[in-house]
């Protein structure tokens, strides 16, 4: 069996952290022995055992003799400072792991290759660029989030088979079931949603997950004016609510619901928007609508990845589906639906 297929196993148990481990990383790690594995695991839970610890603490007591003859097959570079939890390359050479094939190394400052020279510099054999190339690395969230200082940016829409995403002052449904419940999956998976005024207004959006397991995300709103009414669902307590506004009063920032943020709406609105999620350990962003909002994302050149959900609907006119101009990584048939992503290479590192 070739290093591809443990490294793909190893980004497919790094996913199972989405949702749960945010700031940190999602991340695998594989012990295979003579191409048998013998020991896996995922970064669960924020501040608890990441995926080394994991994988190792599987070994089946037979087997454990088996380690030190092993290699460890991890998605993203082990850690090697002590934070909620111990460095991994300190387990790694406890356990006298000969060999660690790694897919990407982590651009945190504390990291950033020290933890392969630490493995080399011990002796252990260390590869590095296995499945670098794959266009969804469960690392690139965190090393978007530590090398950029923002959050992972997902842009995501639904269009009509004319090229339209909505028509004006009208709620309008596009995708079909199979759409909306991928759509919630990625709410459950991401720390915040964001929206414009127009959106909230019209569409009067939950923006909670509901038709997938997990947590729903943060909303965020942009509302400049502060106009938009007290009573939409975005302000209901089924999650917390952020409105982003040049009205807000100091007060209303410690003692209201929802949370007021104060920015002036000008030409560094979204930056410096982004630049506080950063603050508060926000890694990943879905921009949801509208138009207008997803156009300055574009704009700015600030977005990561594009989920484009595409009916055969047809609305005749209306408000244009922005253009995203990236690589098209995945295509899938949902139904009538087909869902595109797009990558932004421009903006990976």
């Amino acid at each position: 069996m070739s290093d591809e297929i443990f490294m793909q196993r190893c980004f497919d148990l790094a996913r199972l952290g989405a949702g749960n481990v945010s700031p940190n990383p999602m991340v695998g790690a594989v012990l295979v022995h003579e191409n048998r594995i013998i020991g896996e695991g995922w970064h669960r839970q924020y501040g608890k055992p990441h995926a080394e610890v994991n994988c190792l603490a599987s070994v089946l007591e037979k087997d454990r003799h088996l380690i030190e003859k092993s290699t460890l097959f991890i998605s993203l570079e082990p850690c090697c400072f002590h934070g909620k939890t111990p460095a991994c390359t300190d387990l790694i050479l406890r356990e006298r792991i000969p060999k660690v094939v790694i897919a990407s190394l982590d651009e945190t400052p504390e990291v950033a290759g020290k933890g392969v020279q630490i493995l080399r510099n011990a002796g252990v054999e260390v590869v590095t660029g296995i499945c670098a190339s794959n266009p969804h690395l469960p690392s690139d969230i965190r090393n978007v989030f530590v090398s950029k200082k923002r959050p992972f940016i997902q842009l995501k829409f639904a269009k009509s088979a004319d090229g339209f995403m909505g028509q004006h002052g009208k709620q309008v449904w596009l995708s079909n079931q199979f759409s909306q419940v991928l759509a919630h999956k990625g709410r459950a998976e991401f720390d915040a949603i964001l929206i414009g005024t127009n959106t909230a207004q019209t569409d009067d959006p939950a923006l909670t997950n509901r038709h997938w397991l997990g947590k729903s995300p943060l909303r965020i709103v942009l509302d400049r004016s502060r106009r938009l009414p007290a009573n939409l669902q975005l302000f209901q307590g089924r999650a917390t609510t952020w409105v982003i506004t040049e009205k807000a009063r100091a007060q209303e920032k410690a003692v209201d619901l929802p949370m007021f943020f104060q920015l002036n709406f000008d030409e560094n609105l979204l930056e410096n928007l982004l630049s506080i999620l950063f603050q508060h350990g926000i890694s990943s962003l879905i921009v949801e609508g509208g138009a207008f909002t997803i156009q300055r994302f574009l704009e700015k050149n600030l977005w990561d990845e594009a989920v484009i959900f595409s009916t055969p609907k047809r609305l005749g006119a209306g408000i244009l589906a922005p253009t995203p101009m990236g690589m098209e990584v995945a295509r899938y048939q949902l139904g009538a639906d087909v869902l595109t992503i797009l990558r932004n290479d421009g903006n990976r590192r």
